[in-house]
């Protein structure tokens, strides 16, 4: 289900999450890592910001 990821996607993923600002980074910064290791386009947690 995990296609190349849009600006858009990656926006609203950001936007909607209520976390707290260093909160996102850090989630954001986990699931970057993810998909690194993965040599992937998805880190398994849509909707999460970096995802």
């Amino acid at each position: 289900m995990c296609g190349e990821p849009s600006f858009e996607a990656v926006r609203s993923n950001w936007a909607r999450s209520e976390l707290p600002l260093m909160e996102k980074i850090l989630v954001a910064a986990r699931n970057n890592a993810i998909k690194v290791k993965n040599r992937s386009n998805c880190c398994g947690n849509h909707g999460e910001p970096g995802c």
